[in-house]
């Protein structure tokens, strides 16, 4: 129902007018800024449709970009191709399986066009990755101190707002922080998936390494303080991806390998190679476990929700009415097609970080780095997929990431940040001039 108190409705509005009037390369503060600090819990809801603040944000957005005429023809990519093609695909099945609950679906389809298409608009010039994750650490920091408050307090300091609650939970004697987010699993999820734009950060000199230094220390703290294990390993995967540089010319066989090396697993050990997921943990009482038993669910009911999904997974096993895994999640709420439409985006979006890197190699490392980062956070996410669906704020750090990758895929190497310092640049001019007087 609507919940909107005068506090989060005076934020809101502040920062859809700032979205109106801020220049282009300032326009995603706005949506960053009600991302990390605004919950899910402040509501319109007119005619059954949920109006969240962070979707009566992006109506502003789109209304900016009629009113400055910032509309731009796109050149398309496989990413942007099938996004939409998910989305059509969710609506249509979920609405077939349920058709009273069809305005969900329709939300869904909503953040992800609106969020994706948004930022693909506002993001065309060679330096806007570099401002994205510039801008992200000036807000992540705060967020920690909040954060790390929420740990040692085990009061959430967001909950005025709604849709968090008051006292933190605690699991084996730990506290989780939480912040603004759906849950502490999903916290911990958005920091995790940050870390690698900060990594990328401190290859840079002045502000931006300071800036990078300080967001790797935030997105740290909101890691460990939301004492899930799920971010925890989205945070080692990105770590692990950056370690993997050396190794960039060799991706393909380095996936081929792990493939075979999964399958091989698969065929020597007792259980299903997906119980390797109940047998690792971060912090005590995680629910690897749990996980597992989804996957294997999923599988073995694979004929009840290939074609548009199911109404419901209670009855595959104890508490598997929560899916926690996204991908499940997608086949579930819309069928076999829905979930590879799903896999075909971060399958694509792989790809694209890697054509990108390779057409920047001859670039100078930070800039090679920054994409990398790309696909660090890409992976990051791949894996927290895993262990948790994204029904909070989260969708938009994923779709601001595929923005991201679209945006540096379809420039052209000389276009990807800059190319060459400014004052490499004039010593070449006062070179040439030297050779000509001579």
């Amino acid at each position: 129902m609507t919940f909107v108190s005068p506090l989060g409705l005076g934020f809101t509005l502040v920062l859809c007018l700032a979205l109106l009037f801020l220049p282009r390369r300032y326009a995603i503060v706005p949506v960053l800024a009600l991302t990390c600090f605004m919950t899910m819990g402040q509501r319109v809801v007119l005619g059954g449709l949920n109006f969240t603040m962070i979707r009566i944000l992006l109506l502003f957005g789109w209304a900016r970009l009629a009113f400055h005429g910032e509309f731009r023809r796109l050149k398309w990519n496989a990413i942007d191709i099938c996004l939409i093609a998910w989305a059509i695909s969710g609506f249509v099945a979920h609405t077939i399986l349920e058709p009273s609950d069809a305005a969900y679906r329709l939300g869904v389809a909503y953040n992800c066009v609106g969020t994706y298409f948004l930022l693909r608009f506002l993001l065309r010039e060679r330096h806007d990755v570099i401002h994205v994750m510039r801008m992200l650490a000036w807000f992540v920091v705060p967020l920690s101190i909040l954060m790390l408050w929420e740990h040692l307090s085990g009061h959430n300091l967001f909950a005025f707002l709604g849709g968090v609650p008051a006292i933190s939970e605690i699991r084996e004697g730990r506290i989780r922080s939480q912040g603004p987010f759906g849950h502490s699993i999903l916290g911990g999820t958005f920091g995790a998936t940050v870390f690698p734009f900060f990594y990328a950060l401190h290859f840079r000199s002045g502000t931006d390494r300071i800036l990078g230094y300080a967001g790797m220390m935030a997105s740290l703290i909101i890691v460990f303080s939301s004492g899930s294990s799920g971010p925890a390993f989205a945070w080692i995967f990105s770590v692990l991806a950056f370690c993997l540089w050396p190794l960039r010319q060799h991706m393909r066989a380095l996936r081929w390998g792990l493939l075979g090396l999964t399958v091989l697993l698969h065929l020597v050990m007792k259980a299903p190679v997906w119980f390797l997921i109940g047998r690792i943990t971060v912090f005590q009482a995680s629910t690897g476990f749990h996980r597992a038993m989804l996957i294997d669910a999923a599988i073995h009911n694979f004929s009840e929700w290939w074609l548009v999904g199911t109404p419901s997974t209670a009855h595959w096993g104890y508490e598997l009415m929560d899916v926690t895994n996204y991908y499940i999640r997608q086949g579930v709420e819309g069928g076999f097609l829905t979930l590879v439409l799903f896999l075909a985006v971060v399958s694509y979006a792989f790809g694209a970080v890697g054509r990108a890197r390779k057409a920047a190699s001859r670039q100078p490392k930070w800039e090679q780095m920054m994409i990398w980062s790309l696909g660090a956070a890409l992976l990051a996410h791949a894996v927290s997929f895993i262990s948790v669906s994204y029904f909070d704020q989260n969708f938009v750090s994923w779709y601001l990431l595929l923005a991201m990758i679209s945006h540096v895929s379809t420039m052209k190497p000389s276009e990807q940040f800059l190319s060459v310092p400014v004052r490499i640049r004039r010593s070449w001019r006062d070179l040439q001039w030297e050779g000509v007087a001579q």
